[in-house]
Formats: C-alpha cells, sequence, structure tokens
C-alpha cells in the first residue's frame, strides 16, 4: 500500500509540474458588471464602454440547465456574482466567441468557488491553459466536494458530466433525425 500511495504522489506532482510548464499566462482583464448568469459555467458581463461579454468560466465545467442540478448550478454561480463588479483574467475565446476566463468578484475566483460548492467538474480536458496552482486547486475542490457529497455529488447515483451528457444528446439528435 504505501509504494501505491507514494505513485500515486508522484503522478499528481508530475501531473502538477506538467501542467504549470504548459499553462499560458493570463494575458488581458476585462472589468465590468455581471448582468446575467446564463448557467453554471457561464455569465454576461457589461464592461466600461457598456460592451457585454460573454464568460465562460475556464477550468470548470457545471451542468447544463436540463440536467439535474443545471438550475442550482446557475442560482449558486448567480448568489455568488450577479449584479457584482468583477475582473476576468482571460487569454483566449472559444469558438463560440465567449470569453473564457477566471472571474474574480470582491477578489474571490468564482469559478473554484462553484467547485468547492460542488456545482462544477473539474474541467481537465483543458487542465494544460491553467497555471499549476489553479490546476491543483480546482482538483482538490472538486475532490474536497465530492467526499462532502456537496451540490451535485449528493445521494448514491453518480452525477452524469456535461460533456457525456452533451455527447449523448448531440447521438440522439443525429439517430433521430433531428
Amino acid at each position: 500500500m504505501p509504494v501505491l500511495a507514494l505513485a500515486g504522489c508522484v503522478r499528481w506532482w508530475l501531473g502538477l509540474l506538467l501542467a504549470g510548464c504548459s499553462a499560458v499566462s493570463t494575458g488581458v482583464q476585462l472589468h465590468g458588471q455581471v448582468i446575467r448568469v446564463a448557467d453554471g459555467d457561464t455569465l454576461i458581463v457589461l464592461d466600461e464602454q457598456r460592451q457585454q461579454h460573454t464568460i465562460r468560466l475556464a477550468g470548470i465545467d457545471a451542468p447544463e440547465k436540463n440536467q439535474p442540478f443545471g438550475t442550482d448550478a446557475r442560482d449558486h454561480l448567480a448568489q455568488t456574482v450577479l449584479n457584482q463588479f468583477v475582473t476576468v483574467e482571460y487569454d483566449k475565446h472559444d469558438k463560440y466567441g465567449r470569453v473564457v476566463g477566471k472571474v474574480l468578484a470582491r477578489g474571490v475566483d468564482a469559478n473554484l468557488t462553484q467547485l468547492q460548492a460542488g456545482w462544477a467538474w473539474h474541467y481537465r480536458q483543458y487542465q494544460r491553459e491553467q497555471s499549476a496552482q489553479d490546476w491543483a486547486l480546482y482538483g482538490e475542490a472538486e475532490r474536497l466536494a465530492r467526499d462532502a457529497q456537496k451540490g451535485l455529488w449528493q445521494g448514491n447515483t453518480p452525477p452524469e458530466p456535461p460533456w457525456d451528457y452533451r455527447a449523448r444528446i448531440k447521438t440522439e439528435r443525429r439517430n433521430s433525425g433531428n
């Protein structure tokens, strides 16, 4: 057992090191007020020039609106950031044109807060885009929420990850001819 534990620690530290080496530094900041929360990982910010920006929270993936806990995830994010003045740290846009970034409300990382409350998954598919510190914090926050059965982790049935849900819905639509 100690050898397995040591191997797990080595893999964790190696992953942390690799994430830090390949993480992209945050290049731009956007400041504004959150005027709408679309779901548990997407919101709208109105900047100082009165321009709206759709923000996709980096490093996390929350349940879709039609999934179990989707409304709860959205409501938690709204309690955290709606009507707040925020700073969005980012360096990319996704294929839909959304800003992908870390949202700071009163200096608190709203992305991390979603994980800590158990309303999102750490989106490991994009972990190389995170700093080593965020990669470690987000992963640990998800693990602690799971262990404590917070948010979507409550109950005996594991929740369907949103990336699996989206793929399943896409397949079902394709198979039904829609």
